[in-house]
């Protein structure tokens, strides 16, 4: 009598259906803010590690200059110009997709950000981010 009434079930019923959703909604609620965490932090991470190289790389050249006469910081078109101060390419700015070097000045106030990739002033030999992003001061590292 009672082997009559059971029914072999093969699908989801809607509450567990539901109680799935619900659950991945949960999880996903957790997930989300870490990865854009995750990734604010890698463009912060790659950006500082392509100024420490471009920073390195002038030091070398202004010490190199030093050696062979008069100390001087490379000049724009040095900078720009592969073999002479970077072997490589600039890698772009994450911040704005750009690896153009402009000529700017480095005040006593911070430099206004711009749309090029990153920033040189060759009388002082500073290189900086030249992007904007709202919440990062990434032209100030």
């Amino acid at each position: 009598m009672f082997a009559a009434n059971i029914r072999k079930s093969r699908a989801f019923t809607l509450v567990e259906l539901i109680v799935i959703i619900v659950v991945l909604a949960i999880l996903s609620g957790v997930a989300i803010p870490k990865y854009i965490d995750y990734t604010s932090s890698a463009k912060a991470s790659a950006a500082k590690a392509t100024l420490g190289a471009v920073r390195s790389a002038i030091a070398n050249f202004y010490a190199n200059s030093a050696l062979t006469g008069t100390a001087t910081y490379p000049t724009l078109v040095q900078m720009q110009t592969l073999g002479t101060v970077m072997q490589e390419t600039l890698p772009a700015n994450p911040y704005n997709n750009s690896n153009a070097i402009v000529a700017a000045t480095w005040n006593a106030t911070p430099p206004t950000a711009g749309a090029q990739g990153y920033a040189y002033d060759a009388a002082l030999g500073r290189f900086w981010l030249n992007s904007n992003t709202t919440g990062v001061v990434e032209n100030l590292w």
